[in-house]
C-alpha cells in the first residue's frame, strides 16, 4: 500500500496531526490552542487589525488553527472549516458551479450528497447525472459539454465502492474539469486525494476527524491557490464557518486520528473476516477482503481499508431491521467514525432520501462504523445479533 503521507514540509503525518498549526500560544505558552470563544476584535485604528482578525465569521484564530492543521494534513494549501460537512459541500458547489452546469457523481454517494444536487442545487439550474465512478470508463462516457465537476466518494457510502482517484484524475484533466473527492471514509491518514490529482478534497470532520461523535463540522482543502481564495470568499460571504469550540474539538480529534484509524481499521478486518462465514450474511462489502472489486485500488491508494464495513442480510429488509434492533454494543444510530461501534439500516435512516432513485440502497443492507473497542467483544455482539 501506498505511503505518501508526508505534506510539503516534509514532516510525518503523526506529528503534523499534533503540531501542524499549532504552535504554543505566545501569550501564556499553552501547548493547546485555546479556544477563542470571541466574536469582535479590537483594532488599532481604522483598519489595523491585529493578525487579520476583524469578526469571527471572517476568520477566527481557532479555527485558523484547524484549517492550517487541514491543509497540512491533506497535503493542500488552503483549508478551510464548515459548520457541517454538507455546509462544506454548499459553499464549494456555489463557488464553482453556475447555473446550466452540469456535475457528474456516484451511483453510491451518501444520501445527504444526493439530496443536495436533486433537490437543492438542480432547483438553482444546475444538471447532474450517475455513474458509476469505480469504472473509469463510465464517467468518461458520462461527461457533457456543460460538466464542471466529477464528484467522487471512496470508499463510498454505504456501499464501500472503491474509485481510482489517479485514473479519474486523468479523465477529471482531459476533460477540463474539477475532480472533488469525498475522503470522510478514508480520512487524511489512510489517504491522501491531492496527491492522487484531485483538485478538492471534502471532510465530514464530524466523522473520524472528530472521532468522539460530539462535534459537527465539514472540510475543504485544495492545492490550488486561486480556487482556495475564491472558496474563501465564498465561505465568508455565506457564513456557515465552523464556531471556535467545534473547532477545538475537531483539532482535538485529529491529535489521535492515527492512532485511532490503525484501532479501526484493524476492529474492521476482524469483523469483515467473520461476517464472510457467517450463514446469515449473503455479502460483506469491505475493501480489505481480497474479493472485493476494489481490493487492488484501496491497496494502491490507502494506507490501509479503514473502519467501514456493510454487509447484506439473509432475509431481506425485516431481517436486516432485526439485527441493528438486536445489536447491544453496537450502537443503533446514524453517523459514523466515532470511538464507539454504530449499527444502523442505510435504506431506512441515512439514504432514505434516495429511495426511488438510481442511488437506492439494498433493503437487506446493513452498515457498521467498528469502533475501537475489543474486537472480541464486537464480535460477540454481532453473532449474537445475527442470531
Amino acid at each position: 500500500m501506498s505511503d505518501q503521507h508526508t505534506d510539503q514540509h516534509g514532516g510525518q503525518f503523526e506529528t503534523l496531526a499534533i503540531h501542524a498549526g499549532q504552535p504554543a500560544d505566545p501569550a501564556t505558552g499553552a501547548v493547546v490552542t485555546p479556544i477563542y470563544q470571541v466574536s469582535t476584535y479590537k483594532q488599532d485604528g481604522v483598519g489595523g487589525l491585529r493578525g487579520g482578525y476583524e469578526y469571527s465569521r471572517s476568520a477566527n484564530p481557532t479555527r485558523s488553527a484547524l484549517e492550517a492543521n487541514l491543509a497540512a494534513l491533506e497535503g493542500g494549501s488552503r483549508g478551510l472549516a464548515f459548520a457541517s460537512g454538507l455546509a462544506a459541500e454548499d459553499c464549494l458547489l456555489r463557488t464553482v458551479l453556475a447555473p446550466g452546469d452540469h456535475v457528474v457523481i456516484p451511483n453510491d454517494a451518501y444520501g445527504g450528497t444526493f439530496r443536495l444536487f436533486s433537490r437543492v442545487v438542480e432547483r438553482w439550474g444546475v444538471s447532474w447525472s450517475v455513474a458509476d465512478t469505480s469504472d473509469v470508463q463510465a464517467v468518461r462516457d458520462a461527461l457533457r459539454p456543460q460538466t464542471r465537476l466529477i464528484w467522487v466518494e471512496t470508499p463510498s457510502n454505504p456501499l464501500l465502492g472503491v474509485s481510482d482517484i489517479a485514473a479519474l484524475a486523468g479523465v477529471a484533466r482531459q476533460a477540463g474539469v474539477r475532480l472533488v473527492v469525498d475522503n470522510t471514509f478514508a480520512s487524511p491518514y489512510l489517504q491522501q486525494p491531492l496527491a492522487l490529482g484531485a483538485d478538492v478534497v471534502v471532510h465530514s470532520t464530524t466523522k473520524y476527524m472528530g472521532g468522539h461523535s460530539d462535534v459537527v463540522g465539514g472540510a475543504l482543502v485544495t492545492s490550488d491557490a486561486t480556487l482556495g481564495d475564491e472558496l474563501a470568499y465564498h465561505q465568508n460571504a455565506m457564513g456557515a464557518v465552523a464556531g471556535p469550540f467545534d473547532a477545538w474539538l475537531v483539532m482535538r480529534g485529529v491529535k489521535t486520528l492515527a492512532v485511532r484509524m490503525d484501532r479501526h481499521s484493524a476492529n474492521a478486518a476482524r469483523v469483515a473476516e467473520m461476517l464472510t462465514s457467517h450463514p446469515k450474511v449473503t455479502h460483506v462489502l469491505y475493501p480489505g477482503l481480497p474479493e472485493h472489486p476494489g481490493h487492488e485500488t484501496a491497496a494502491k491508494q490507502m494506507r490501509s481499508f479503514g473502519g467501514m464495513v456493510s454487509f447484506r442480510v439473509a432475509g431481506g429488509e425485516e431481517a436486516a431491521v432485526e439485527v441493528c434492533n438486536r445489536a447491544e454494543l453496537f450502537t443503533l444510530g446514524e453517523s459514523l467514525g466515532g470511538v464507539e461501534s454504530l449499527i444502523e439500516h442505510p435504506g431506512r435512516m441515512t439514504h432514505a432520501s434516495a429511495a426511488g432513485s438510481a442511488l437506492e440502497v439494498p433493503a437487506d443492507l446493513v452498515r457498521l462504523s467498528v469502533g475501537i473497542e475489543s474486537a472480541d467483544d464486537l464480535l460477540a455482539d454481532l453473532t449474537q445479533a445475527l442470531g
